[in-house]
């Protein structure tokens, strides 16, 4: 069968790719995409995705990814990992809860209390309808992150 994405380097590409290799500093990921890509090479050795996967220790639909991504995005894009646009849950407090946690932080604590406790502040959120469950932990990044 016909590869629809041919690898092909330039020679600059190919001298990247075998520095990388050369130098195994960074990530394991890195060097594995540059092994694939001078495997791949229709110019140098032209192996078969199979043979490849085997070769290095991956599936063979990794092979293919980083085809695809050398000839639609470049060669930057298949040697480095695309970051991703958003993360893999979205923050509890916002801007605005944010702002009131800080808001609440510098007022007076609660009577009662001689000072302000990130389970006391977590307890206030809630109470205050700000989030609708938070863990001391987060309020503590939160206000080391705006500090």
């Amino acid at each position: 069968m016909n590869k629809k994405y041919i690898v092909r380097l330039s020679d600059e590409e190919r001298r990247v790719c075998e520095q990388v290799i050369k130098d195994s500093k960074g990530k394991s990921e890195k060097l594995r995409r540059a092994q694939i890509l001078l495997k791949a090479d229709a110019d140098g050795p032209g192996w078969k995705d199979e043979k490849i996967s085997e070769a290095i220790g991956c599936r063979v639909r990794t092979v293919e990814n980083v085809r695809m991504a050398l000839v639609l995005e470049g060669f930057g894009a298949a040697l480095e990992r695309k970051k991703r646009a958003t993360p893999p849950t979205a923050p509890i407090l916002d801007g605005a809860g944010e702002a009131k946690l800080i808001a609440m932080r510098l007022g007076k604590p609660p009577a009662g209390y001689g000072r302000w406790s990130l389970r006391l502040l977590a307890d206030q959120l809630v109470e205050l309808e700000i989030v609708e469950s938070i863990s001391p932990e987060t309020v503590r990044k939160t206000l080391k992150k705006t500090a």
